[in-house]
């Protein structure tokens, strides 16, 4: 994120003071959320199945190669 010159600084503090700013981030979130899930559902239903493994081998290697403790690797469920 670019930093903020001192006139946008001065207008965040004053929208945290004033509580603006919750309402805006709350809107943003819910709209966020909103566009993510529909997102990877479309993203799967365009991928042809040979895309689908591969993305699904990718993220394989990617949770071995983690660290214990990172992306559920180490965890042994008794």
């Amino acid at each position: 994120m670019p930093k903020k010159d001192l006139n946008q600084l001065a207008k965040s503090i004053v929208d945290q003071a004033v509580g603006d700013e919750a309402k805006y981030m709350d809107a943003r979130r819910a709209a966020s959320r909103k566009g993510g899930l529909v997102g990877g559902q479309k993203r799967t239903e365009s991928m042809t199945e040979a895309e689908r493994k591969a993305l699904s081998a990718k993220g394989v290697a990617a949770r071995k190669k983690a660290p214990a403790g990172e992306a559920g690797a180490g965890l042994v469920k008794k």
